[in-house]
């Protein structure tokens, strides 16, 4: 078996466990939106870090592997690596600095009131829209990739198509955007 063929084995697991993780984010954050109870807020929380881990260490395994095969496989002129690579690169601080700790911030509030119905803090926590919008759009973002992976195009096409992720992904987290408005706007129209 040739180090090109681990290689490859390296970089799709990383693929793999990048999806999952944001999947069980995803996962979380929109289950979050529907828990009306803490210990179900609890409950979900406990995914968060342990999928925050998992997204790390895939992203590293991802890019070491990529990082091997483009060099000695690919070279200079696969440009579409490039726009995949700037893709990932620009991507990972998002979960890393805005999802991530969203969601810990929520997970840190629930261990913090007794259990019972969702305090209406932590409910606003729970129905955060950058997560979820953050969330599809880093989905869309990995499709991108993945197909920038399997097709191979030029870079033209290429930053085409990691713009049309982009915005299918971010597009695809409107809904949550604006049911977290309207939850806001019937919610202050109740309290006053």
């Amino acid at each position: 078996m040739s180090i090109y063929a681990l290689m490859l084995f390296a970089h799709i697991v990383g693929a793999i466990g990048v999806f999952v993780s944001v999947g069980v984010w995803l996962f979380a954050a929109l289950a979050l939106r529907r828990a009306p109870q803490v210990g179900q807020v609890r409950a979900l929380a406990s995914l968060i870090q342990p999928s925050g881990v998992v997204a790390i260490v895939s992203i590293l395994v991802l890019g070491v592997a990529g990082f091997y095969m483009g060099i000695t496989a690919w070279g200079e002129r696969a440009t579409w690596i490039i726009v995949a690579t700037l893709s990932l690169l620009l991507l990972a601080p998002f979960g890393a600095f805005v999802i991530d700790p969203r969601l810990r911030a929520v997970a840190k509030a629930a261990a913090e009131v007794p259990d019972g119905p969702l305090p209406a803090a932590l409910a606003a926590r729970t129905h955060d829209p950058l997560v979820g919008m953050g969330l599809t759009t880093y989905l869309g973002v990995l499709l991108g990739i993945v197909y920038l992976m399997t097709n191979k195009p030029s870079t033209g096409a290429s930053i085409i198509v990691m713009v049309v992720a982009a915005a299918v992904g971010l597009a695809a987290g409107l809904p949550l955007w604006w049911t977290t408005r309207t939850s806001k706007r019937e919610l202050q129209k109740q309290s006053g």
